[in-house]
Parts: C-alpha cells; sequence; structure tokens
C-alpha cells in the first residue's frame, strides 16, 4: 500500500540512445555545405559515429562521472618526494582518450580537417565540456609551433597524433601528447606584456631557465606547455616539457588546483617555474606575435565549445517540451512555449552557422578567407560566447522544476556557460582586437564586407542592418567606448547574412526579425507571432 500513491506518470524520457550529429540539422547541413564532395561519404560516416556515442548512455554517463569527481592535486609521494601530479577520475581519460581518437588534435594533417575537427568539436562538446581544454590547446599549439620549423618537426607529429598515451615519460618515446598553456599571471590578467616571469638563457643555443609563477595554467598534466617569459630581449614564448629528454621531470610546481564555478572535471591551476628548463618557440621579444595564431584557434574553440552547449540546451528543452503535457496538450504545441522554443533555436543555428563558416575559413587558407578571420573570429568570439548564459538559462527554464535539478544535467550546463565568454580574453579583449583589425588591416574590413554583401538584396532588414554597421564604421569619434556595439553588430549582420543564404526561410525570416529588424524583445519568447515558429521549432528538434 505504501506505493500505491506513487505512480509516476507525464514525466520526460532522457534523451539518450540518439546521433547528436545526425539529430542536429544546421550543423549537418553545414558540413555538407562546407565540405568537398569528394570526402563528404568519409567525414558523415565519421561525425555520425561520434554521434552515436555521444548519445549513448554509456559516454553520457562518463560526462557525468567525469564532472562529479573532479581531479585532485598530489604535490608529494607517500615518501615526501615532490611529484606534482594531478589524478584525474577514469572517466576522464576515457573521454579523452575518445576525443583524441576521433580527431579532435588532428586537424592540421587531415583534408578538410578544421571543418570536421569543427564538427566533432561541437559535438563532443555535448558530452562533458571540460576534457575541450586539452584538446583544444593541443590542437592550437601546432601554428605557433610551425614558427620554428626543427620545433614542429619534433612535436607535431605526436600532437596530431590520434592516440592517446596518459603516461608521464619523455615526449619522444610517446606515440601522442597532449599540450597546455601558460599565459596568465596574478599582476597582468590580459596583459601578457606586464608579465613577470624570467627566463635566463643557457649555454646551449635556444634554451633558458624559467622562473616564476603562472596564475592559470591550462591542463596541468600535459606533455608540453607553451608559456610566455621576459628574456633579455623582451616577451617570449617558450616550450616547457614536462618530462625532460633523460627522464627526469622538469621543476613544474602545481602549487593549487582552481575551484571553478564550473569546468569541474578539467584541471585549472597555478604553477611555480624555478630553474625550469625552456626551449624558446620563435624569435625573442616576439613572443605575442608567435603565439598569436594558438589564441585565435582556441577563441574559434571558445566560439564552437559555446556553439555545442547551446545546442544541447535547446535539444533537451525542445525535447522535454515535446513529451510533457499541461494545460490539456502537450508544451510544444503551447504557443508561447513554442515563441520561447523558437529564439531558442535561432540563437543556437546562428552559432553553429557562423562557427563552421569560420573552420571553413581556416581550411581555404587564401588570403580573403585569412583576412575575415582576422576580424570574425574575435567579433564571433565576442558575441557567441556571451549569448551562451542566457540561452542555457531559459533553456534549463523550459523544464521548469526539473531543470533546476543536477539529475537533468541543466544545472551543468548553466554553469558552463559563462566559461567560454571568459577565457582567451574576456569580452573586452576581444572588441578591442575587433578595433585594431579594423584600424590596422584595412583588407580585414573589405573581407567582411565581400562575405556579408553576398546576402545583399535577400532581405531588406539585413540590407538595413548593413547600411546602419557602415554609418557606424564612418563615425569613429569615441570608438573605443562603442567597441562591444560594433562587435555585436559585426557578428549579428555576418550571421544574418549567413543564414539568409543558407538556413530555411523560416528561420533566416525570424532571425532577421528579431535580431536586425527590431521586431523582438530583450527576453526569450518575445518574437513576432506571425512567423512560422512551428517550423523553426521542428528544425531544432534532436530526432536522428
Amino acid at each position: 500500500m505504501a506505493g500505491s500513491t506513487h505512480s509516476v506518470s507525464n514525466q520526460v524520457p532522457p534523451l539518450v540512445g540518439y546521433d547528436v550529429f545526425t539529430a542536429d540539422r544546421a550543423l549537418t547541413a553545414g558540413v555538407e555545405r562546407h565540405l568537398d564532395p569528394d570526402l563528404l561519404d568519409e567525414v558523415l560516416g565519421e561525425l555520425s559515429a561520434l554521434g552515436r556515442a555521444s548519445g549513448s548512455a554509456q559516454v553520457q554517463e562518463w560526462g557525468a562521472q567525469a564532472n562529479e569527481n573532479p581531479p585532485r592535486l598530489r604535490t608529494h609521494d607517500r615518501y615526501g618526494e615532490r611529484i606534482d601530479e594531478v589524478e584525474f577520475h577514469p572517466s576522464w581519460h576515457r573521454l579523452l582518450g575518445k576525443g583524441v581518437s576521433a580527431g579532435l588534435t588532428a586537424a592540421w594533417v587531415r583534408p578538410g580537417g578544421h571543418l570536421r575537427r569543427a564538427a566533432a568539436f561541437l559535438v563532443w562538446t555535448q558530452v562533458e565540456a571540460g576534457n575541450g581544454c586539452p584538446l583544444s590547446m593541443t590542437h592550437a599549439a601546432v601554428p605557433a609551433l610551425r614558427t620554428d620549423p626543427e620545433l614542429a618537426a619534433e612535436w607535431e607529429p605526436r600532437l596530431t597524433s590520434m592516440v592517446y598515451d596518459r603516461e608521464l615519460r619523455p615526449a619522444h618515446l610517446k606515440a601522442g601528447v597532449l599540450f597546455g598553456m601558460g599565459m596568465t599571471e596574478k599582476q597582468g590578467g590580459s596583459d601578457v606584456r606586464a608579465n613577470t616571469t624570467s627566463a635566463r638563457p643557457l649555454s646551449e643555443d635556444g634554451t633558458y631557465e624559467l622562473t616564476g609563477h603562472k596564475w592559470f595554467c591550462s591542463a596541468p598534466m600535459s606533455d608540453g606547455f607553451l608559456v610566455l617569459a621576459q628574456a633579455p630581449g623582451g616577451l617570449t614564448c617558450f616550450l616547457v616539457p614536462r618530462v625532460l629528454r633523460d627522464g627526469t621531470r622538469n621543476v613544474f610546481l602545481v602549487q593549487r588546483l582552481k575551484d571553478k564555478l564550473g569546468n569541474r572535471s578539467n584541471a585549472s591551476a597555478e604553477v611555480e617555474f624555478d630553474g625550469t628548463w625552456a626551449r624558446r618557440v620563435g624569435e625573442e621579444g616576439r613572443g605575442v606575435r608567435t603565439i598569436i595564431e594558438m589564441v585565435a584557434a582556441t577563441r574559434l574553440d571558445c566560439v564552437l565549445g559555446s556553439a555545442g552547449l547551446m545546442r544541447q540546451a535547446v535539444a533537451q528543452a525542445v525535447h522535454h517540451c515535446t513529451h510533457r503535457e499541461a494545460f490539456g496538450g502537450k508544451l510544444v504545441d503551447k504557443p508561447l512555449m513554442r515563441n520561447v522554443l523558437a529564439d531558442l533555436a535561432l540563437e543556437s543555428e546562428a552559432a553553429t552557422t557562423l562557427a563552421l563558416r569560420l573552420a571553413a575559413a581556416y581550411d581555404d587558407g587564401g588570403e580573403q578567407e585569412r583576412a575575415l578571420l582576422r576580424i570574425a573570429v574575435p567579433a564571433a568570439k565576442y558575441w557567441v560566447t556571451k549569448r551562451c548564459p542566457p540561452v542555457t538559462v531559459e533553456a534549463a527554464e523550459c523544464l521548469g522544476g526539473n531543470g533546476y535539478v543536477e539529475e537533468s544535467g541543466m544545472p551543468r550546463l548553466v554553469r558552463e556557460s559563462p566559461l567560454n565568454s571568459v577565457w582567451e580574453g574576456a569580452g573586452n579583449v576581444q572588441a578591442l582586437d575587433v578595433l585594431r583589425a579594423l584600424q590596422r588591416e584595412p583588407g580585414a574590413l573589405d573581407a567582411y564586407l565581400r562575405e556579408v554583401g553576398q546576402a545583399r538584396g535577400a532581405d531588406h532588414r539585413l540590407d538595413g542592418a548593413i547600411k546602419n554597421l557602415l554609418t557606424e564604421l564612418a563615425d569613429l569619434e569615441g570608438v573605443e567606448g562603442r567597441a562591444r556595439r560594433l562587435a555585436e553588430r559585426l557578428a549579428l549582420v555576418l550571421q544574418g547574412s549567413l543564414l539568409v543564404r543558407f538556413a530555411p526561410p523560416q528561420v533566416a525570416d525570424a532571425f532577421c526579425a528579431a535580431r536586425l529588424g527590431g521586431d523582438g524583445g530583450a527576453a526569450f519568447g518575445t518574437l513576432p507571432h506571425t512567423l512560422d515558429l512551428a517550423a523553426v521549432v521542428e528544425r531544432a528538434r534532436p530526432v536522428s
């Protein structure tokens, strides 16, 4: 009799056992649009396999376990010897191994590598975003190392390997390695030129001894790190191996792990260098220029990561409302809930479409595409990462009280959502970088206008937004104080142009009305009621 009142009904089945890639129509369409047709069958099969793994109960459980069991620092072993090791839950290693084997560090050596990796990164982020950090850093280290052909020849084959080797041993004995990065210091933050870590030249050419402190060091159990330090010739980039060639451990003192809001499965550390051996990368005094391509690549991963988080949040919200009944019908059929879901879906699709366009530009590699990336990456990083927190919070609200409970997975998405806006330069840094591109590289604006101009004439609201943007660009009085507004407009106009060209008419119409035409409110769920919102929601429904 005790259980007779506990008949469970109207609870939504878990979103599990589905293909995360194939169920995402905006993502699959973007891959098909940008990829070389000769590669399409191979890549679609590869991404679908990763999508099925990502949607499986087992891999989703790995993500939950890695989040619930954060890394632990062991500074000393049982005998009192300093070891500076970070221990991870076995599920973390399973996730990281799967990410490496899926090619998330191999973009630079595979045909169509950046696009196929971008799609995979977006899918894999939806399982557990924490392991994206070492995958991103490893991927992004390659262009920095290519400034030194000798270093690139030594390290790149292992960085781009699809083999995960977790053991701490000399890199030349491993089939695959991972990289981290240490730029930020406690006194400087984003102002890396204020760094005080010093680099003293050693007798062997190109080698140095580092002394200093890094306030944020990403992925401290990696095999190598790119760091910035003050050499006699100025701020310089260095490669710091975790284990030296003779098998001894480099001086890499992990002082503590950060207790973070989200990204709990990943370790971020404060580290001390005290006579730490390092190899110079690039020329002395050109550290920022050397590492800038790494920064650009990780900024694109911030866009991809936020797009992945938004997609998972929207998928969960639409799935819930498709199954949940209230007030005599399915939630998804209620006009006001449909408006909310459609508004969220617009943000998700716009982020995905923009991220894939930028990844395709990396694969192209032409002068025009490089110029576009110079302005579009910081603008996209600024705007897409800013949109992620409100999207995840609103999506969690669609689940009601269930969305506030840890078991739903939504709180993990909410906690993760602000990270990409902070990582690799917060909003102001991105907005000011957009200004630098506008002021110093006229080719960047030309490439941008050429890109958005391909949709000119297709939608009057987009045309009006382009005209207004040109007016803003013509008036540079007090431009620094308007930098955020300018970055936002650049990103929105680019998103609008891409959706007008490539998305279904219902999606493009709704986006242009609400984001460019001013026919939408400050909160989600305020789209014009005359739009075909049911079609927008149906496109976002996660059904393979």
